[in-house]
């Protein structure tokens, strides 16, 4: 049962895989957390896709996390006579609130706001930026802009709008619905979309009440600006290259995902590397060597985890696609040269016991011979502080709070079990001794990391840490301390 990399695999459910039988596939060829897209389906489909899920982890007998991606506002220009215009570089083009179809010279943009933010230079893209515009006059009912790059512009094409900060919430009225939607049935993460600020985040999370973790997604030039108090507030952040590669100069994103994704490690909390991961995969069985690369670049990075959006959802081979990210994982952790960079890349000696007792950890796991570092984690925050060491040793993360042990199977290297309430170390000890043992992490005579917070149950004390030895007649064993 046990994955043999550490980073993660996010697939995103849709058409191409909403039955039973594909999603069990897609786990079995490694899938550890899927994703809902709240953009597409209707809560019908998304509830049966949730059912699905939690059936396949009951069949399968280990925690499966389930992202539900929430929509965001989106920006799209009006309707056109015929359907479409040709914009010609050079030429004026107005945007404004006439609801009448558009044409050559003109076309609605229904959203007040955007005209009330812009400024003469600043700039807007349509379709993905395949037509740019520059803002010559702006009032509060239109803009008067050149042509930059002309080309088709047709019927409710998506609008962006990289240099200004809009005066738009996160979460639109259907957001708001689908957020209520997906926590009540029970998603372990919400990925919020649009993020500008940390205020939008402060207020996705007023609305969840705990119910799941949020993760921020990073694809406005606003929120790369804003990253380090967005990141503060959030519990996770999905780097979403796609929108960013529109709004920002492409030459730009690499080095922005690098940073980000190192910023992630520093502060222990997940990071997905998404978009546009293996494309062709949509349509091809095989991925082409240059999407090989971006993925592994990113495994390099020490992402947490990597993730299919069509790909899965609505491509030909979406079980081929999870099967291909695990084997370019495999062959890439298993690379020498994948420890030096990870290792070169671990950030220096943290303030706190707990971060002390995890750096022991990983310390005394790599310099003896020790199988696996097991924690015990209420909350997660151990398990998280452990996975950011990025240890050369598996990561057992135990836990008797099901959904504590959903939200780490985002987690780089925790491998989730579930284990009954404890109350002594001793009795931790021989948990962890029989996780490491049937899970297959360690034999007879073996041995083991142990860390956990004493008094148990109480997030964020982390303590204590005992070498273990793996001994069958340990786990029979439950002496009082």
């Amino acid at each position: 049962m046990r994955r043999l990399r550490a980073v993660k695999i996010v697939a995103t459910l849709g058409p191409a895989s909403s039955d039973y039988d594909t999603i069990y596939a897609l786990s079995e060829a490694g899938a550890d957390v899927f994703r809902l897209n709240m953009s597409h389906g209707d809560h019908s489909e998304i509830r049966a896709r949730h059912e699905i899920i939690r059936e396949v982890e009951e069949k399968r007998g280990r925690p499966i996390a389930i992202l539900a991606d929430l929509q965001g506002p989106k920006l799209r220009v009006g309707t056109f006579v015929g359907g479409q215009a040709e914009l010609v570089e050079g030429q004026t083009f107005r945007l404004d609130l006439d609801e009448a179809p558009g044409d050559a010279t003109r076309v609605q943009l229904p959203h007040k706001e955007i005209f009330e933010a812009l400024e003469a230079g600043s700039s807007l893209l349509v379709n993905d930026g395949k037509i740019r515009l520059r803002v010559n006059e702006a009032t509060a009912q239109h803009a008067v802009c050149t042509v930059v790059v002309g080309g088709t512009i047709s019927n409710r094409k998506g609008v962006n709008v990289p240099d200004v900060v809009l005066p738009l919430a996160a979460l639109s009225p259907k957001d708001r619905k689908d957020l209520d939607f997906v926590c009540e049935l029970g998603v372990d993460w919400l990925a919020l979309s649009f993020v500008q600020r940390p205020e939008d985040v402060i207020e996705a999370r007023k609305l969840a009440r705990g119910r799941a973790a949020i993760m921020s997604k990073i694809e406005k030039p606003a929120a790369v600006r804003s990253f380090d108090e967005i990141l503060a507030v959030s519990d996770g952040i999905m780097v979403a290259r796609g929108d960013l590669g529109v709004e920002l100069p492409v030459q730009n994103v690499p080095p922005i995902q690098k940073r980000l994704v190192r910023k992630c490690r520093m502060c222990a909390k997940p990071v997905i590397v998404a978009t546009q991961m293996l494309e062709s995969m949509i349509d091809s069985p095989v991925p082409t060597r240059a999407e090989v690369s971006d993925v592994a670049a990113a495994i390099y990075e020490g992402t947490d985890a990597v993730m299919l959006s069509a790909e899965s959802a609505a491509g030909q081979y979406p079980v081929e696609a999870v099967r291909t990210m695990d084997n370019v994982a495999r062959e890439v952790e298993s690379d020498p040269t994948y420890r030096e960079v990870i290792e070169a890349s671990r950030g220096g000696p943290k303030a706190t016991v707990a971060d002390g007792i995890v750096s022991a950890a990983r310390e005394i796991a790599e310099t003896t011979n020790i199988k696996a570092i097991c924690c015990f984690s209420q909350s997660g925050t151990t398990a998280l502080l452990v996975a950011r060491e990025r240890p050369r040793v598996p990561v057992l993360a135990l836990t008797s709070q099901r959904d504590t042990a959903r939200r780490l199977c985002l987690t780089w290297g925790a491998h989730c079990v579930m284990t009954d309430e404890q109350y002594r170390f001793k009795g931790a000890v021989i948990a962890a001794v029989r996780a490491a043992l049937t899970e297959g992490f360690a034999e007879d005579n073996d041995q083991i990391v142990v860390t956990a917070g004493v008094p148990f149950n109480i997030p964020g004390t982390t303590n204590i840490l005992r070498v273990a030895p793996c001994q069958e007649r340990m786990i029979f064993r439950a002496e009082p301390e």
